[in-house]
């Protein structure tokens, strides 16, 4: 168990059975009244962020999830089959469990699965990855004062705001916390 006091960023806690990360938190004591703990958390399965306050004498399970390493294989028929790469046991997901993992994920990716009890609740990519720009307009020349950019469609089918000066065959490095382009790779 966990003391609401003990909180910090990144640790993860069970509420009403559900697996949730602090994600901010702050301790506070008005001058009237009695203190407590505002924080902001996040569902790790749903991505819902919410605020709440806890009274400092409260405690909290801790979830504890394991990650396994995981290498995506193939798409078929709508499941994407990852296989564990120190058992090779096969997992199979479906679009709804990946979200925007999907605009990411290329065949032989090295990933990572968190399970709570058994149960998949998400999959952590790397921070960036290496795509191959399939379809954009041609790039202009001389056209950069303003910082204009253009969409680029990527090999996953992903489309991502990049600099008029990309061209079609170019490889970008894509942040895939945010979906936004970093550089050329």
């Amino acid at each position: 168990m966990i003391n609401s006091t003990d909180f910090r960023t990144g640790l993860t806690i069970e509420i009403d059975g559900g697996v949730w990360q602090i994600v901010d938190f702050q301790h506070v004591k008005p001058g009237k009244g009695a203190a407590f703990v505002r924080t902001k958390i996040k569902n790790v399965e749903t991505g819902a962020v919410v605020e709440r306050t806890f009274n400092p004498n409260e405690k909290m399970p801790a979830a504890h999830l394991e990650t396994r390493n995981m290498q995506y294989l193939y798409e078929a028929d709508g499941m994407y089959t990852f296989m564990d790469t120190e058992t090779y046991e096969q997992t199979e997901l479906n679009k709804d469990q990946l979200g925007d993992a999907l605009n990411y994920l290329m065949e032989n990716m090295e990933v990572s699965l968190q399970t709570f009890k058994g149960r998949i609740i998400g999959i952590q990519l790397p921070n960036s990855v290496n795509l191959k720009v399939v379809e954009c307009e041609p790039s202009v020349k001389g056209n950069t004062a303003t910082g204009a950019t253009k969409i680029a469609k990527v090999e996953t089918g992903y489309e991502v705001r990049v600099p008029l000066f990309v061209n079609e065959g170019d490889t970008l490095r894509i942040d895939t916390r945010t979906g936004n382009y970093i550089e050329r790779a």
